[in-house]
């Protein structure tokens, strides 16, 4: 006999805030009445930290002490031990979204060597010649937005052959000039990134100029602490022979999970970065890097 269960949020975004209450529905379908030993509910989140396999072996103590952080923990007895009757039956349920003592409640991320997850754990018991039932479904914790006046820091740009980073022989480099405008490097999540470039001269024809947001995850403890940075999205703003003296809107959407507010705690970091990368007709790679700041 199949049991159907599933959890059934009112908030059909399944955003919350701290201080929210989260509430919603259990629904367990059944096709004839069948026995139960009592249906919890768990409301749990916490911070998964690991590092990159490039940094296992320089920090094998550290890589052993990384232990998730748990920051919410609520468990709910919604039913007593009884009996389904056929057909659906829907068991409501609602918590408070409070972290535990002394933490904090931080932005729902998924990222590569750090996960902020928050999660609604249903568990239908039942008798030892029965598996127990389980559901799983993820919501999302934001921030409140900022009620202080909004804060923009403009960063106007020149990138050319001479003010590249870690260039050795900058002969092997094309003569080129690209001068353009970030309109804030203090970016509201809920808002686009912006700004324009614009090609006053090359030498070599441009092939690509591409927009690229990046993620960088700090994690560690007092053995040591792993650095890495890793993209979360490519956009091509520019392609074919790029024209001089032309206008090139930058315009770029933060995605959903994939970005949170900037992140500094003691544990672990979670940062972000821009990088304007610009590819000549013959391949050659060019890229400059902007930090940004990210908050909601």
């Amino acid at each position: 006999m199949t049991i159907n269960l599933d959890i059934v949020l009112k908030r059909t975004n399944k955003v919350y805030h701290e201080g929210d209450t989260i509430s919603g529905v259990i629904t367990i379908e059944t096709p004839m009445d069948a026995k139960h030993e009592g249906i919890t509910m768990t409301i749990e989140g916490a911070v998964d930290l690991q590092i990159s396999n490039q940094n296992v072996g320089a920090f094998d103590a550290f890589y052993n002490s990384i232990k998730p952080v748990q920051l919410m923990m609520c468990t709910l007895d919604v039913a007593r031990p009884g009996r389904f009757t056929s057909g659906i039956t829907e068991i409501p349920f609602e918590a408070p979204v409070e972290p535990l003592f002394n933490k904090t409640l931080y932005e729902s991320y998924h990222g590569v060597f750090i996960n902020i997850q928050y999660l609604l754990k249903a568990v239908i018991k039942r008798n030892f010649l029965n598996k127990d039932i389980h559901k799983t479904l993820e919501f999302v914790v934001e921030n409140r937005p900022s009620l202080d006046t909004l804060v923009t820091k403009v960063d106007n740009f020149v990138i050319n052959q001479n003010t590249l980073a870690n260039i050795n022989d900058i002969s092997d480099i094309p003569k080129f000039l690209i001068l353009g405008t970030i309109d804030s490097v203090i970016c509201s999540i809920t808002q686009p990134f912006t700004g324009e470039l614009k090609i006053e001269h090359s030498d070599v024809p441009i092939k690509s100029i591409d927009i690229q947001l990046v993620r960088v995850e700090t994690c560690g403890c007092a053995e040591g602490f792993s650095k890495d940075a890793t993209e979360i999205q490519n956009i091509q703003i520019a392609e074919g022979n790029v024209s001089t003296g032309i206008s090139i809107p930058i315009y770029m959407i933060f995605p959903r999970l994939f970005s949170c507010s900037t992140t500094k705690t003691t544990n672990f970091k979670i940062e972000f970065e821009v990088n304007v990368s610009v590819i000549f007709i013959n391949d050659h790679l060019v890229t400059e890097n902007f930090p940004i700041t990210v908050y909601r």
